[in-house]
């Protein structure tokens, strides 16, 4: 049975894990090593001091098991070393880098991992009492590590070192193939007094992926939430400036009606040849054609709240504006190169919005080529905050213009209404974002729009 391609694209979106949150990141390292491992590696690292250095606890009885003991005494003082130095560093640094925090840790998990598999070795193997450490290193690192190919990495590398210990401590307790093939054997059966060992790697293998899964849910859970909150905030700011705009509306149209009236009846007046100043009249109709178009632009405040705010897809919007601006086989002088950086986050908007915003800038950038050229979108997010870039190869714009262009009825063009880039910016901020241009003449010009993915990141800051 073949799964649709649909489906196939909806379980991967869905086991897809969300790129973590840096301060969030920074929190789990900074609360679980310090506050939760720290102490609990003190006491660790205690008993393993009691019974290396003051108790006789080394066996005698097989050479590779001495070898084993030795090695492992030997390699526990640097391991003492490398923890107490990353203590240090966890309680000392006030500001603790994200980077060297993340290396630092990672690497310690590593060697958590290997020196488990070594006291492992040592005591027991497969039924090594130790074994119940793993499971708690596999919960750590889900705790530590909110990425998933580290988070894996580590415990994958935790069930391997469990593995090899096991089979390490089989090899050094026989004394020939026949014997170690004997006890492995037996260490894979069910044994009433040892669990079976494809039990205990299963457990692991289980934690692994439940560590790994709850995590996801976790998140995808938390991002749902953060995402219906951004819903209702961006809906209820379009409704309140749709509600302003409208009551601004309102109250300016009728006296402006009024001014209208009035500069009609003067006119009648000056053609009865009564005395009336003509040069006020064509003030007046100017000032009430101005304060007109103002009243134009404010209702289009208004139709904010009739829209409906959806998560869009910044690639798919791009792709669907470009094949509107440059439908198929029309533009085949204009080179067209795209580089998208997945994944992109979805962006909180009108549809008409963003859309409006990209067709204006591709057709900014057509109109701008003329006979041909070549046009260059990219697309990347950092920090909360969609970037896209729009260059072309045009005639440039020169220095002089390059803040005119987005004020309305602005235009350099002999046809043009002034009005595309200034809807460009008006859209951008209503939403808290923000268009540039950058430009010499003779070398292109170069659109940055910046849309945050967030309302609330400004407070949050």
């Amino acid at each position: 049975m073949r799964f649709p391609r649909r489906t196939f694209e909806q379980l991967r979106e869905l086991l897809r894990p969300l790129p973590p949150d840096p301060a969030d990141e920074l929190f789990r390292l900074r609360s679980v090593e310090r506050d939760v491992i720290l102490p609990i590696k003190v006491l660790y690292l205690g008993v393993l001091i009691y019974y290396f250095y003051f108790t006789s606890w080394a066996s005698d009885q097989a050479t590779a098991m001495q070898i084993a003991q030795t090695l492992t005494v030997k390699a526990f003082g640097l391991y003492l070393a490398l923890n107490i130095a990353l203590a240090i560093y966890l309680l000392k640094v006030k500001r603790l880098s994200l980077v060297w925090g993340r290396r630092l840790v990672f690497v310690m998990s590593v060697l958590d991992s290997l020196f488990l598999g070594a006291l492992t070795v040592i005591t027991g193997g497969f039924n090594s009492v130790l074994y119940w450490l793993f499971p708690g290193l596999i919960i750590r690192n889900a705790a530590s590590f909110p990425i998933a190919r580290v988070q894996v990495v580590l415990n994958a590398t935790l069930v391997l070192a469990f593995v090899c210990a096991g089979m390490v401590h089989s090899s050094a307790t026989s004394y020939d193939a026949s014997q170690l093939r004997e006890e492995i054997r037996r260490s894979f059966e069910a044994d009433p007094e040892a669990e079976p060992v494809l039990l205990r790697v299963a457990v692991l293998l289980f934690m692994m992926a439940a560590c790994w899964g709850l995590q996801l849910l976790f998140s995808k859970a938390r991002a749902a939430e953060e995402e219906g909150r951004e819903f209702v905030a961006r809906q209820e700011q379009l409704r309140a400036a749709g509600r302003l705009a409208a009551e601004i509306a309102h109250r300016l149209k009728n006296p402006l009606g009024i001014i209208n009236n009035a500069a009609f009846v003067l006119q009648r007046s000056v053609a009865a040849n009564k005395p009336v100043p003509l040069q006020q009249l064509d003030i007046i109709r100017e000032e009430v054609a101005r304060s007109d178009r103002i009243i134009t632009e404010l209702m289009g405040y208004a139709q904010l709240a009739e829209g409906t705010v959806e998560r869009l897809s910044v690639t798919a919007e791009l792709n669907r504006a470009l094949h509107e601006v440059f439908p198929p086989g029309v533009y085949r002088t204009i080179l067209i190169s795209t580089n998208y950086a997945e994944p992109l986050p979805a962006l909180l908007m009108q549809r008409k919005h963003f859309s409006e915003i990209l067709v204006n800038l591709l057709q900014n950038a057509r109109e701008a080529l003329g006979n041909g050229g070549q046009i260059e979108i990219s697309a990347e997010a950092r920090n909360d905050i969609v970037f896209i870039t729009i260059s072309d190869s045009g005639p440039g714009i020169p220095p002089d213009q390059t803040e005119k262009i987005f004020s309305p009825y602005f235009s350099t063009k002999e046809k043009g209404t002034g009005l595309g880039l200034a809807i460009v910016r008006h859209n951008a901020e209503i939403y808290a974002g923000s268009v540039s241009v950058e430009s010499k003449l003779g070398k292109g010009a170069r659109f940055l729009l910046q849309l945050p993915t967030r309302t609330f990141m400004k407070i949050r800051q």
